[in-house]
């Protein structure tokens, strides 16, 4: 075999190790959305995926680097579900409006089927030191943020306080999560729905 033939092999394994990396992923996020990542170990996945113990250990290692990487997998999932769609729109109210409205859409369409991925995380690594923890504290950080930045923007002239608003908005889509996956009553997204418009009609 040619040296040209040598690489075109090893090109195609690592195109293959990718894919199957990220089919991995894949399978580790909707597990964790309904298990927890606690529930997430090699063994468990190897018994999802079909593939090997070994196999999975030279994809990531640990369990808290399995850990690790989900997250960062779910975070895609939720920069293209919710923060792109909202982008789309023109700055200030429709901005916010257009995240808010993704946000219910991402629910509706249960995107993880256990849920908010970051929901269920942040419920289960609350008390547990660790990077594990750290991450996701960094990940809903960003989220409150951006949401902050959305309300700030709205109305950037006035004395309102965007970290009020902000911290509304997340706690009434943390709620229809709650209400979604515990209670199943089917009307958590309508009130959802009037309780944003509620909110940011205080604002307009």
């Amino acid at each position: 075999m040619g040296v040209g033939q040598s690489a075109t092999s090893a090109d195609g394994r690592r195109v293959r190790g990718q894919r199957t990396h990220r089919e991995i992923l894949a399978s580790a996020v909707d597990l964790g959305s309904r298990e927890g990542l606690e529930g997430l170990t090699i063994g468990r996945l190897s018994e999802l995926t079909g593939v090997s113990k070994s196999g999975l250990f030279a994809h990531f290692g640990s369990k808290q680097e399995l850990q690790l990487e989900t997250i960062e997998a779910a975070r895609a999932i939720f920069l293209a579900e919710v923060i792109a769609p909202g982008l789309a729109a023109a700055e200030g109210m429709p901005r916010l409006r257009a995240t808010l409205a993704a946000w219910l859409d991402y629910f509706r369409r249960d995107v993880f089927p256990g849920g908010c991925f970051f929901q269920a995380a942040s419920l289960e690594f609350d008390g547990r030191p660790g990077p594990v923890r750290d991450r996701v504290v960094e990940i809903m950080g960003e989220w409150l943020a951006w949401l902050t930045e959305l309300a700030r923007a709205c109305d950037p002239a006035s004395d309102r306080e965007p970290e009020q608003l902000a911290f509304e908005l997340n706690a009434i889509g943390l709620a229809t999560n709650w209400q979604r996956q515990l209670m199943r009553d089917g009307q958590e997204l309508e009130r959802a729905q009037r309780a944003f418009e509620r909110r940011l009609g205080s604002i307009a």
